[in-house]
């Protein structure tokens, strides 16, 4: 039997150590077994057996039939996103490869398909994060929305890049092998962009240190994460989570960087072809014409954007997409304030004048599509509050009803 010369002290039969040493120890027959000894036996036989997660065959079990295609990825968005055609396609594609990247079976040719991380660029209120959302309700593998701006170098206010894999193990239910797989979709990204040139003028903890310990993430690699978040510290348990299978979607408004644009397609053409060139440059959208250079301009450091190496872009939203966003998507502005006046019971409508009306307040705004939400409220927050205990169950919102509530909302040389 097992044991030391102190007869009344336990070791493991298998590993030697002392009772002392471990969490439990169970008492067989002829000698004792620890709990972390009865884990690592677990593990081998579920390996052997099949059952178990073992890394050769981490892909097998995933199966791709009744996954959508890139073409019905991209028709499930636009009930939901007006325009942004483009971004669509790449977001379709990459989300697609990435299933097909799980289901790749081990053989013997060597080819082994890479992930590829987006970045999407756009200015705000142009969709990026309700892509997100959308595409969230449709995928078969964990998916979580992250915001940058939380983020700062470890041992200083705020959260650690590791966090980004607490959340997702949270989806998950934390089943570990679940998360290895998921999708993570990173808002704001511009917020982290190195502050100055120079990176010793000033600590900057949010900036080019959070993209340092980003880069792992991106990059794939086993992370130490805790398992409910926050920070770490050395008595804590971590759980060791792979990062090379799990799909990073970054998205940033980049403010300004079309002045970063500009100063690249001038300088850039010299000649009688440089007058050709400027003629013909959509001075309204120069975001198309964004290139990885750029984004190293606006303050990312070259070793994330080399991890992020699919770049697409949003277009500016028109009078033509705000006036559709208003009615059209499946949760359009106007089919929730008629769902909230359904409740109560009150039949709502708006007039064609009253919604071309808030349209042009949203382009004079130039906030997309969150600037219409905000004009859409303020016409609609006196009925939202009066409705309810009136008698009218019949409403129609005229565009004089919206002028007079904004006007009462916004100050007058706001309505010039």
């Amino acid at each position: 039997m097992a044991r030391t010369k102190d007869t009344n002290r336990r070791v493991c039969s298998f590993c030697g150590r002392p009772e002392s040493d471990v969490p439990l120890i169970i008492t067989g027959l002829n000698g004792y077994i620890c709990s972390d000894c009865v884990k690592a036996a677990q593990e081998i036989v579920e390996v052997h057996m099949g059952t178990g997660n073992d890394p050769e065959k981490q892909h097998e079990d995933f199966d791709m039939k009744g996954l959508p295609r890139p073409a019905e990825i991209k028709a499930y968005l636009d009930q939901y996103v007006i325009g942004q055609d483009d971004a669509k396609r790449y977001l379709a594609v990459s989300v697609y490869n990435h299933y097909k990247r799980l289901a790749q079976q081990k053989d013997d040719d060597g080819v082994e398909i890479e992930k590829s991380n987006i970045i999407m660029v756009g200015s705000t209120g142009t969709g990026k994060t309700l892509m997100a959302r959308t595409i969230a309700k449709l995928l078969k593998v964990p998916f979580t929305i992250v915001d940058a701006t939380v983020f700062t170098e470890a041992g200083y206010v705020g959260e650690d890049v590791e966090s980004i894999l607490s959340r997702l193990l949270q989806v998950a239910d934390f089943d570990l092998e679940q998360t290895q797989r998921g999708i993570v979709f990173i808002d704001e990204i511009d917020k982290i962009a190195r502050k100055s040139d120079n990176p010793s003028i000033t600590r900057d903890v949010s900036g080019e240190g959070v993209q340092q310990g980003l880069l792992k993430l991106l990059e794939g690699s086993v992370v130490n994460v805790p398992p409910k978040g926050g920070r770490k510290h050395p008595d804590q348990d971590y759980i060791h989570v792979d990062t090379r299978n799990i799909l990073f979607i970054c998205g940033g408004a980049f403010d300004g960087i079309e002045k970063k644009i500009a100063q690249r397609m001038n300088t850039h053409v010299v000649g009688y072809n440089s007058v050709q060139n400027v003629r013909h440059m959509d001075k309204g959208n120069l975001m198309k014409y964004i290139l990885p250079q750029d984004l190293k301009s606006f303050g990312l450091i070259p070793e994330i954007i080399g991890r992020l190496p699919v770049l697409t872009y949003l277009n500016p939203l028109d009078r033509t997409a705000l006036r559709s966003i208003l009615t059209e998507p499946k949760n359009s502005l106007v089919k929730q304030q008629i769902k909230l006046f359904e409740m109560d019971g009150i039949k709502l409508r708006f007039d064609d004048d009253a919604l071309e009306y808030m349209v042009d307040k949203a382009v004079e705004y130039k906030l997309g599509a969150r600037g219409l939400r905000s004009i859409m409220e303020s016409v609609m927050m006196d009925l939202q509050y009066e409705a309810p205990t009136g008698k009218q169950k019949d409403i129609t919102v005229t565009r004089d009803y919206a002028r007079q509530q904004l006007e009462k909302s916004l100050p007058a040389e706001a309505m010039q």
